[in-house]
């Protein structure tokens, strides 16, 4: 009996080889593939003799070939043959072998001579099958590894360590190499950067008169790549700036100084920049000094620095074209292009010494003049531009095979200026042209081409500023015929025509015979050959069964390919239901039968609009469920859940096996709400309505019942839905009013339909309109007012939004009367953002009431005024000042002061502010303080002690300050002692402790000693204990065990003391102890016991 668990093994290994088959579809299509597909397929595109270049990195992209989910009904019992051949294929592809191609091919590199790195990196990467080897040539020379230490190659790169300009500034070339041949790359010029110093040699003085124009010369160190010059005038950081007068060369480094002058004497240094190093050298100074015989007197310029009379640009470069001239007056200089216009894209630069033209192309080309002139006369230079370019590929060579006795044509074809050159090289040699190999300038051409002219070639175009490569693998076939697969299974169908395929591999193309037994086929009317060697059969029948083989010779061999033909019966479909209606949400299930040959497998594929259904993707609506397979029937259903309205539409089943192909469809219709409307249309626009039009949308096989108006603006939350007349909206209608808008509101307006089954997407929104101006119908609303300066009646109101304003002109009319009067007056507010308004009357008393009422209106006319409210006019700063105010010290740096508030009134305060300051000194130097509210007292704090004080109080509310009271004095008291207290001395049995001190005396500037204040504390308890006496000691009690601190000090009318040291007591029930040390400044040890017996006898009140 057979292991249960073989058959699970066998679907693993299967479900595998599927997933492998699936990525393997994902990866790019190598030059491998395409030469097997080429003798493999009978496509136009795969035939073709060439085939572009692949560059690297060309592979997958987001485009890629998308193959459809095809569910197997049941597994194909070559099925997973079929997947384990795809892996082979693409094994077969990986192992394809071809010559090298170029990935990464050497740059110009600068290298700096002073980098810490000391290593050149020139690097190169090719790939091919074998992986290439490579090799690289300085000035034409191969560079041997063995030869020289300093040479090593890593993978394609060479690496020259110690690197030095004598020995290793060159041309460099990589050659690629593998047995399919070599080529070259590019060229690659190495240059070093350095930057020599200045000749220490003091430099001679320059002297000229003024007026005269000078040249100080720069005299640049060696260098490489180019440097960037400027000039220092006297010392470093002071540059030369450049003007008309003065320029700097960026061709020679020279300093020209046109015509000079008294401020041009100094010490001049010209600093040099490596462009690529950054590094910076100054030479020597020029002292500049100006000769006492004279001043030189006018003359005519001279051109001292120009361009050459050729110059040679590449293009797509900046030239930069340099004029300046010497002169008295100081010239002016001008360009112009000779036959033609400067371009407009140049600039001039330097107060015009120097032509810019950027991006330079060959229509700038020609000559350019630039001229001097002065007063004195004039003078020009001309010079040519020339612009060159680089070769560039219109054409390159591809890779190509053919088979042995064709004929090769290879063109390559290049731009450039000069025109370039061309030379042709077989695996890195030039190509000499010999009898059936013919060279004509970018033209070769190879004939009855043998397998000795295989390799790798290359196309070189060339002219004196550059070359290019464009390189190409010749492969010639030369074998007999070869058949893979072989014997080759079709299956046709009944009554169809069927087609044997005879594809051999073979070079040349060999000659094909087709025999069934012994017998060579003969064409007729049912069975043709065809060009393409494919032998087709017209109406197939049984007797057509059975073995054909294909024969096929060259000059090499020859083979047969054996094709099984079996016909079977046609397979029928059937798709129900064939048309259905379900509603939005629903479900459905399609059921597709195929009645197929018993011998045949069949797989199914569901499509949706002719699209193959994903799936994976789509797995949340659509599922796959396959049936159980009948004798001579198979089965297949598709669920379509929670149906949505994108999923109407046409369903088709295509079922297939081996010998044929049968498609099926049906129709879905889905019930849901209404689509959207179509454009919306403002016909006409009033103060409050919109006329409105749309076209119907789908209503999606549910009439439309009814359409919802909505509209928004810029003060909705949103989109609203708008009255409408007539109400409702019923759904053969295509046209309503919208009613009850705001006046001159910008809206849009969208529709929306509704059907039996829901509410749909509304339309898109129409443009946006606005309704006309009308006169406002919305007051103000939360009048009130108060405060305000005295005689001021202020009111207030929240300001009417934008939406009710109802047209342009909106403002506000602010009527107000004296309780008792009959007539309203009338003020004008035009700012439509007020919220305020002022009258200010000399006449009327504080808190007088008023009747007041707020209007609106716009262009269009008065709105409705405000309910009318009671305001009363400001009462004012206060009027009196505060009285009984009194001021007494109790430290040496706090003062109390108090005082009673002013009679009730109006102009009541609303808090105080205290003003203090020294007797000697004035009042605006003072300090104030402010009161919390209206309290009717204050403590000054950080005062000065034993100085005297003037302090004023004075009222204060929202309007202004009152009156002052008059000044009264305070003097703070002395300074409490700075001296803490010293010697502490105790004595603790079990939980008291005595503790004693010497006394503290005051200085004469101090407050006297009035007593002493004891601090007791326990580590860990938050809870402190204070004593008081007046003596030099205490007695204290330790209610419980544990570590505590005592602390003294001194108190005075002038406050608390300095702190003494502190005393540290560990205290356990029952135990006696006594300090064995002293704070500092102790009494020696016989005394101190000797004072503290004396003050344990004498009795005293504190013990």
């Amino acid at each position: 009996m057979g292991s249960p668990w073989k058959p699970l093994l066998l679907l693993s290994v299967i479900s595998g080889l599927s997933d492998f088959a699936r990525a393997v579809a994902a990866r790019p299509i190598s030059y491998a593939a395409l030469l097997r597909m080429k003798q493999d397929s009978s496509s136009s595109v795969l035939n073709s003799r060439s085939r572009p270049r692949q560059h690297h990195g060309d592979g997958g992209g987001g485009g890629g070939l998308v193959t459809p989910d095809w569910p197997p009904f049941s597994s194909h019992p070559l099925s997973a043959l079929s997947l384990l051949s795809s892996q082979e294929d693409y094994q077969s592809e990986e192992s394809e072998e071809f010559g090298p191609v170029f990935i990464l091919e050497p740059d110009d590199v600068i290298f700096p001579l002073d980098s810490t790195e000391k290593k050149v990196v020139m690097q190169c990467d090719a790939r091919g099958n074998p992986p290439p080897t490579y090799s690289w040539f300085i000035n034409g020379t191969e560079v041997v590894e063995e030869a020289d230490y300093r040479y090593s190659l890593i993978d394609g790169n060479l690496i020259i360590t110690n690197a030095s300009e004598i020995s290793d500034y060159g041309k460099y070339q990589c050659k690629a190499e593998n047995r399919f041949g070599s080529i070259l790359s590019r060229d690659a010029l190495l240059q070093f950067a350095y930057l020599g110093a200045f000749s220490g040699k003091t430099r001679g003085g320059v002297s000229v008169r003024e007026g005269q124009g000078v040249v100080l010369m720069c005299t640049p160190p060696p260098h490489s790549p180019e440097i960037v010059y400027s000039w220092v005038f006297n010392e470093f950081p002071s540059f030369v700036a450049e003007d008309s007068r003065r320029f700097i060369s960026q061709d020679t480094g020279n300093l020209y100084i046109s015509k000079v002058q008294p401020s041009d004497v100094g010490s001049y240094i010209c600093l040099v920049k490596n462009t690529v190093t950054n590094a910076r050298v100054l030479s020597p100074p020029t002292p500049l000094t100006l000769k006492t015989d004279g001043v030189m007197g006018e003359y005519e310029p001279k051109i001292e620095v120009h361009f050459p009379t050729s110059v040679l640009a590449a293009k797509g470069v900046t030239v930069r074209l340099e004029c300046f001239a010497l002169g008295n007056p100081v010239p002016t200089i001008t360009w112009r292009k000779i036959n033609g216009n400067i371009p407009k894209k140049a600039r001039l630069r330097k107060s015009q010494a120097v032509l810019e033209i950027p991006n330079i192309q060959l229509d700038d080309s020609g000559t350019y003049e630039c001229k001097a002139e002065n007063p004195r006369g004039g003078t020009s230079f001309k010079g040519q531009l020339q612009v060159y370019t680089f070769p560039q590929w219109v054409r390159m060579i591809n890779n190509t095979q053919m088979d042995s006795g064709e004929k090769l044509h290879w063109e390559c074809k290049a731009t450039g200026r000069p025109r370039p050159t061309y030379l042709w090289l077989r695996d890195g040699l030039p190509l000499t042209p010999q009898g059936h190999v013919v060279v004509m300038n970018g033209d070769l051409t190879i004939h009855n081409a043998q397998r000795t002219d295989s390799g790798m070639y290359q196309c070189v175009a060339e002219n004196k500023y550059g070359a290019i490569y464009s390189s190409a693998e010749l492969t010639i076939l030369a074998s007999p015929p070869v058949f893979v697969p072989n014997p080759v299974r079709v299956i046709a169908t009944l009554g169809k025509d069927v087609s044997l395929e005879c594809k051999p591999r073979a070079s040349p193309k060999p000659r094909v015979t087709w025999k069934r037994g012994d017998r060579r086929i003969q064409p007729n009317k049912r069975i043709m050959l065809l060009r393409n060697n494919t032998l087709r059969i017209v109406n197939s029948s049984r007797a057509d069964e059975g073995n054909y083989v294909c024969l096929a010779e060259n000059q090499f061999g020859s083979a047969e390919m054996t094709a099984m033909l079996w016909v079977k019966e046609a397979m029928r479909v059937e798709l129900s239901p064939v048309r259905v209606e379900v509603t939005v949400g629903e479900s459905v299930v399609l059921s597709c039968k195929a009645t197929h040959d018993t011998s045949l497998d069949v797989a199914f594929q569901w499509l949706f609009n002719q699209r193959p259904i994903n799936f994976q993707q789509d797995g949340g609506h659509f599922e796959y469920i396959q049936t159980v397979r009948a004798r001579q029937s198979s089965t297949v259903d598709l669920m379509i859940r929670s149906i949505l309205l994108r999923h109407a539409g046409k369903y088709g089943c295509r079922a297939q096996t081996s010998a044929d192909t049968v498609f099926a469809e049906a129709e879905l219709l889905v019930r849901g709400p209404p689509g959207p409307p179509g454009v919306v249309i403002v016909e006409e626009i009033t103060d409050t309505t919109a006329t409105l039009s749309w076209t119907r949308g789908l209503d999606n096989h549910s009439p439309i019942s009814t359409y919802n108006l909505q509209a928004r603006s810029p003060f909705s939350l949103g989109w609203q839905t708008v009255k409408t007349d007539p109400d409702p909206v019923t759904g053969n209608m295509e046209s309503a009013i919208a009613v009850e808008l705001n006046p001159w509101v910008e809206y849009e307006f969208r529709v929306v339909a509704s059907n039996a089954i829901g509410t749909g997407d509304p339309s898109a929104p129409s443009r946006g309109v606005r309704t006309k101006e009308a006169v406002p119908s919305v007051a103000p609303a939360n009048v009130s007012g108060g405060n305000g300066r005295r005689h001021e009646l202020v009111i207030s109101w929240e300001p009417v939004s934008e939406e009710f304003q109802n047209g342009e002109g909106f403002g506000y009319i602010v009527a107000f009367r004296a309780n008792g009067t009959r007539g309203w007056k009338e003020k004008m507010v035009t700012s439509a953002d007020s919220t305020t308004y002022k009258y200010r009357d000399e006449t009327f008393p504080p808190l007088t009431p008023f009747e007041v009422k707020v209007g609106v209106y716009n262009n269009k006319g008065d709105g409705p005024f405000s309910k009318v409210v009671v305001i009363h006019s400001a009462e004012g700063e206060p009027r009196e000042a505060p009285t009984d105010v009194k001021a007494h010290s109790f430290s040496s740096s706090e003062i109390r002061v108090t005082w009673k508030p002013p009679n009730p009134g109006p102009g009541r305060p609303r808090g105080y502010e205290v003003s203090y300051w020294k007797d000697m000194e004035q009042e605006e130097s003072g300090k104030k303080q402010k009161t919390v509210k209206n309290e009717t007292s204050m403590v000054l704090t950080r005062l000065d002690g034993n100085s005297v004080y003037l302090i004023i109080v004075k009222g204060f509310n929202s309007i202004g300050q009152g009156p002052a009271s008059a000044a009264v004095t305070a003097k703070t008291r002395k300074a409490p002692p700075a001296q803490p207290p010293a010697n502490l001395m105790w004595i603790q049995e079990g939980n008291n402790v005595s503790l004693s001190w010497d006394p503290v005396k005051a200085n004469d500037n101090e407050s006297d000693v009035i007593g002493y204040m004891v601090l007791l504390k326990q580590e860990g308890r938050g809870h402190n204990q204070v004593t008081r006496t007046i003596n030099p000691s205490t007695m204290l009690s330790l209610p419980e065990g544990g570590t505590y601190i005592m602390e003294v000090r001194a108190l005075s009318e002038g406050g608390e003391g300095a702190v003494s040291s502190q005393v540290r007591v560990v205290t356990s029930s029952g135990v006696r102890a006594k300090s064995n040390q002293c704070s500092v400044h102790c009494l020696p040890r016989s005394l101190a016991w000797t004072a503290l017996l004396l003050v344990l006898l004498v009795p005293s009140a504190s013990w």
